[in-house]
């Protein structure tokens, strides 16, 4: 008899998941045997880790396999191993309670594409069984509890009683899922073996099928027993005779019958050893399409690969894949990191290993299997390793071979550079040591290269011989850039301005300093030279002086708004720019601080906030006619007004924005006010009891100061 049942209620995001798998179709029905054989085999994954400190928790059983048995006469398939098990309260939390961080991003994603195949991606592959099933029982025996059964048919709920029905499992978990009429198919031999040789090939551990197979045997019969065979319905199998011809004639014909029987077959499905053991010549690019899909659960193809080994002072191989897309929670920051598993001597150790790879190259999948490392490390003799230094040295250089070979084929690397081009830029902010190989992989558009990106390599041969500098500019997006004053004078002078629209572009342009020699050049920052000939020197240089006045008059005006104005001459159909100083935030990157949800409103923040310059171009009419009114009374209101309106614009047109939005848009409405020559009368009326002020008379001659 059974111990007492407990019924619990699941989680709602995985009740709504079971909801959604058990009513709705899906053609690929098969993963769900996948899902769970690798469940299967991370659970003897941390039985054989535990094994390597504590030899005696394989006490209770040595032999580490899956095993899978179809029971045809209960419609029952069953999977058992004989891993590490569950107590009481892992099967509650693990299989109920406690929903997986991809869970409702899962549901999103079938919703829309009518596809399970990712499910294992999310964390919540063992709900698959569902697929195929309409009531899951899992039987589980850990160590250190007794044995319990955990039931569910995929409702609201979900019981676990302590298992004293079934026959001890000594150490491990048993899933029985009772089949769908329509999925029976799952029971037969045939179709299990396609499913394990399709998903499970090179899953570390032995994959046994327990099936029963009909097979004729002969045995004996008399005459009297060939008679009455003889006679029997036409249907049923007949008994053939078979001459014994060891002594003819002298001994009477032996006689036989042969009947079916059922006979128990134990095979093993997975003999392949480990693709990474073999030599790379030998091994088809199938095989390693079938390899990735299997360590990844992907259902694409992988980019490219890496397959390599390292002798010498250490011994390692490994094969590495770049996939073809950017998975959905590519930079969660809480996210386990699962893509480069450890292998020691075959021996699976961990798949979150940060030291083995960097933050960058997270996108990276696939195996490193070492001879060095010792067999019972923990992860802090992992950070102190001399050894995995040196295996993360030589895993980030053939992540670059890699990406290197994808970058000879142009449509490759395209599809390589959309997906992983923050991964590239972050290398370049964190990598110091490969930065310079890293650069050569950056895409960027420009003044010149509009419709497809462009390289710094391919930049520099388009440079004019007396260009020094590699030019760009940082912006919200390409729209933004591609209209704005900085780039006037460049492209009247010829020069290639590359456009840096990515938030990241401008902490990686940070750390690149310069490219072949060349030295990156900020448009939007004062201090920019550009090479004109000594008349054009001279000509400025008397600009310069002519507007003094005016400068200082402006400079008064604004006050603290701006550090300096000066004369500039960066700008050739712009009347005015807001430039920034040379070691402080861009307009771009005070932007994205700002934007920070956590950002920090003093100390760092106003530190490197921009010190504004004002530059003037001199030879516009509006800096012109200013001059005039400045000249002929500076303390004049519409001076100041047109002033502070020519500051607002040109704080937008570089890239910045307004802090008091609501005075710039009163300018504007006055200024529209002037063009339709309206009264104060011809105003909407404000309410009675309204505290706002009236506006003052505008004249053509005398805009009043609204600040």
């Amino acid at each position: 008899m059974s111990g007492p049942t407990e019924t619990f209620n699941f989680q709602a995001e995985i009740s709504q998941l079971m909801s959604l798998i058990v009513n709705a179709v899906y053609q690929n029905k098969e993963i769900f045997l996948r899902e769970l054989i690798s469940n299967a085999s991370d659970a003897l994954d941390k039985i054989r880790y535990q094994s390597l400190t504590d030899p005696s928790v394989l006490d209770s059983g040595k032999d580490l396999k899956i095993t899978i048995i179809p029971d045809l006469a209960n419609k029952v398939l069953i999977i058992r191993d004989s891993g590490i098990g569950m107590t009481k309260a892992d099967l509650i939390n693990n299989l109920g309670t406690i929903a997986k961080s991809g869970t409702k991003a899962f549901m999103e994603m079938v919703q829309e594409t009518k596809d399970a195949s990712m499910i294992g991606q999310f964390g919540v592959g063992f709900y698959s069984a569902y697929l195929v099933a309409d009531e899951v029982e899992v039987i589980s025996k850990h160590n250190d509890d007794e044995q319990y059964i955990w039931r569910s048919s995929a409702g609201q709920n979900f019981t676990v009683t302590r298992d004293t029905v079934n026959e001890p499992l000594v150490r491990g978990s048993e899933i029985r899922l009772h089949l769908k009429e329509d999925q029976l198919d799952y029971l037969e031999e045939r179709r299990i073996k396609e499913v394990v040789k399709k998903h499970s090939e090179f899953i570390s551990y032995p994959i046994h099928l327990i099936y029963q197979k009909e097979v004729e045997k002969e045995v004996p019969a008399d005459d009297e027993e060939a008679a009455d065979d003889e006679e029997k319905d036409e249907n049923k199998p007949k008994i053939e005779e078979i001459e014994d011809e060891d002594d003819e004639g002298e001994k009477k014909s032996s006689k036989t019958k042969k009947v079916k029987q059922n006979e128990t077959v134990d095979e093993e499905l997975n003999q392949t050893k480990p693709i990474w053991t073999r030599n790379p010549d030998t091994i088809q690019q199938d095989e390693y399409n079938a390899f990735y899909k299997s360590l990844t659960n992907d259902w694409e193809e992988p980019l490219a690969s890496k397959h390599f080994s390292v002798e010498g002072q250490l011994e390692f191989r490994s094969i590495l894949f770049t996939p073809r897309r950017a998975p959905f929670d590519l930079f969660e920051g809480k996210k386990k990191r699962n893509n480069i598993k450890l292998y020691v001597r075959r021996v699976f150790i961990m798949d979150d290993c940060e030291e083995l790879i960097p933050e960058w190259l997270n996108f990276v999948k696939g195996i490193v299997d070492s001879e060095d490392l010792p067999l019972n490390l923990s992860r802090e003799v992992l950070q102190q390793n001399k050894i995995l230094k040196v295996i993360r040295k030589n895993l980030v250089k053939k992540c670059i071979e890699m990406f290197s070979e994808i970058a000879e084929d142009k449509d490759n690397f395209n599809k390589f550079y959309e997906a992983f081009g923050k991964n590239i830029k972050l290398g370049v902010h964190e990598d110091s040591q490969n930065r310079g190989k890293l650069s050569e992989f950056l895409r960027y558009n420009s003044t010149k290269s509009t419709d497809e990106t462009t390289s710094l390599k391919d930049y520099v041969t388009r440079m004019p011989e007396k260009q020094k500098f590699i030019y760009y500019i940082t912006g919200e997006s390409r729209q933004a850039v591609e209209s704005s004053p900085f780039l006037e004078v460049l492209k009247r002078k010829g020069y290639e301005v590359l456009f840096l629209v990515d938030p990241i572009d401008e902490y990686a342009v940070q750390q690149l300093k310069e490219f072949e020699g060349k030295e990156l050049k900020s448009v939007t920052k004062e201090g920019l030279e550009l090479d004109n000939d000594e008349e054009d020197k001279e000509k400025f240089e008397a600009q310069k002086k002519e507007l003094e006045p005016l400068c200082a008059t402006v400079k008064e005006i604004l006050g603290d708004k701006v550090e300096k104005v000066e004369v500039s001459d960066l700008i050739s159909e712009s009347p005015c720019v807001i430039l920034t100083g040379q070691f402080g935030w861009s307009a771009n990157m005070e932007r994205i601080m700002r934007s920070q949800a956590l950002r920090d409103s003093g100390g760092m923040s106003s530190y490197m906030a921009s010190k504004r310059t004002l530059g003037l171009q001199p030879t516009h009419p509006i800096i012109r006619e200013l001059k005039e009114k400045v000249a002929a009374d500076k303390n004049d209101k519409t001076v100041r007004d047109l002033v502070n309106l020519m500051y607002d614009t040109s704080l937008l047109a570089s890239g910045f924005t307004l802090e008091e939005p609501s005075i710039f848009a009163n300018r504007i409405y006055r200024m529209i006010k002037l063009g339709l020559s309206l009264d104060d009368d011809e105003v909407a009326a404000a309410p009675a009891d309204s505290d706002a002020p009236a506006l003052e008379e505008v004249t053509e001659s005398n805009m009043e100061e609204i600040d």
